[in-house]
């Protein structure tokens, strides 16, 4: 028990002696770095190109995702890339911004589309069908764009 006081004080005593200035976190904000450029074709016609395009591959990089950031540019998106296709379900814990989340299969066609996904919600957004791909862009794209079920997603 004089151990368990003494190791108290001892605590105590080392906290309040901390000097201020260096008990402080910086924040290094997440800042978007391009790693492949996409687009979006609706058969033959092309609806979106250009897309900067960051890849999450890794498993910390598909867990991780958008998580932190504040925002977007109007034509970057993120690309999760995965081994194989199965059903994969979202959701935006962390996530500080509105994201329409597009599902697509091992060719790249989309399977199915959450828009406009609320930011922190951890409830899960479901795929509608196996993908092997989610490219994630700012809410609304898909409504601005017209980027539908059955599109096609390239990514290079």
């Amino acid at each position: 028990m004089r151990l368990k006081i003494i190791t108290l004080l001892a605590c105590a005593v080392l906290a309040g002696c901390k000097d201020k200035k260096t008990n402080s976190i910086s924040e290094t904000p997440v800042i978007f770095t391009k790693e492949a450029e996409g687009a979006i074709y609706k058969k033959d016609s092309l609806l979106v190109d250009q897309l900067d395009i960051e890849i999450a591959d890794t498993p910390y990089e598909r867990q991780t995702g958008l998580m932190y950031r504040e925002s977007m540019k109007e034509k970057q998106g993120m690309w999760f890339v995965f081994k194989e296709e199965a059903p994969r379900a979202f959701y935006m814990k962390n996530t500080l911004m509105t994201l329409d989340i597009i599902y697509a299969d091992k060719e790249g066609k989309v399977v199915s589309i959450i828009k406009n996904a609320d930011p922190l919600n951890e409830s899960s957004l479901p795929s509608d069908g196996p993908a092997m791909y989610v490219l994630e862009l700012n809410g609304g794209s898909c409504d601005t764009w017209n980027i539908e079920v059955n599109d096609s997603i390239v990514v290079r």
